[in-house]
């Protein structure tokens, strides 16, 4: 019998097969988990590319698709209700939502526009509040929500920009969530995922240097992989993970705990 056997929960954030999400999706996926999935509404109904690429993974399992954008409180709605019908209550919810314009995320961020840093912010940060607010109504006491993050929201990570500002208020909301759901018996947490090859990833400057330094500074002497960051993830959603709320956990081979690169570099 699979750890999620008879649980339900929401995904918010698979792109591709590349997505963080989609990494602890198939862990869930084979621990028994029922799962409904959003993606990003098309332009062209049409060509319906975003829906497409989601249903290539998840359609022999999804429980539920639907389209959300998350700064609309309409597709918010909907998504929860469809919920709501189908699973009647749900035991997580997975965040993985994170957007800043392709401009303000590549300048300085003392550079940054007034429209940008708005638009990031709120896909990036209150969408996890959002979420949360609507996910509380039918998450069962023990829930948990789970939202992804990085080192560039604690330390100063170049090329990071914006987003390191965003993951910083994430990683606040993320806390002041835990503590407000918690009487409830929900628990909220966030994953701080070492560098691997994302949509979001592809936007950072200079990325493969990134991977490059994590190789030679980290404790372990490597990066991470997809299916290290999967499993944590699904633990972290899991009755496994039951006394632990407001806490970041890194999946990064150790880099975060070094301040100054080791003996063998010198």
């Amino acid at each position: 019998m699979g750890l999620f056997e008879g649980k339900k929960g929401l995904i918010f954030g698979i792109a591709n097969d590349h997505s963080i999400a989609w990494a602890i999706t198939e862990q869930l996926h084979k621990e028994g988990a029922e799962m409904g999935f959003t993606h990003l509404p098309d332009k062209n109904p049409e060509r319906p590319r975003m829906e497409r690429r989601l249903k290539k993974l998840v359609e022999p399992f999804a429980k539920i698709m639907m389209p959300c954008d998350v700064t609309k409180d309409e597709d918010l709605d909907a998504v929860f209700a469809e919920a709501k019908n189908v699973f009647g209550e749900i035991d997580f919810v997975l965040h993985s939502v994170a957007y800043a314009p392709i401009d303000d995320l590549k300048g300085p961020v003392y550079d940054v526009s007034r429209d940008g840093f708005k638009l990031s912010m709120e896909i990036s940060v209150y969408s996890l509040l959002s979420i949360a607010g609507r996910a509380k109504e039918i998450l069962k006491p023990g829930g948990s929500i789970l939202t992804m993050t990085y080192l560039g929201g604690e330390k100063v990570i170049p090329g990071y920009n914006v987003m390191g500002i965003c993951k910083s208020a994430l990683e606040s909301s993320m806390e002041y969530l835990a503590h407000e759901l918690g009487p409830e018996g929900i628990r909220v947490n966030a994953l701080s995922a070492g560098p691997l090859k994302t949509l979001s990833s592809a936007a950072v400057g200079e990325f493969d240097k990134m991977v490059q330094l994590y190789s030679s500074f980290s404790p372990m002497r490597r990066n991470i992989t997809p299916e290290e960051v999967g499993k944590m993830g699904m633990m972290m959603l899991s009755d496994y993970s039951s006394g632990m709320t407001g806490e970041i956990v890194h999946v990064d081979a150790g880099y975060h705990i070094m301040g100054a690169p080791p003996e063998s570099l010198h």
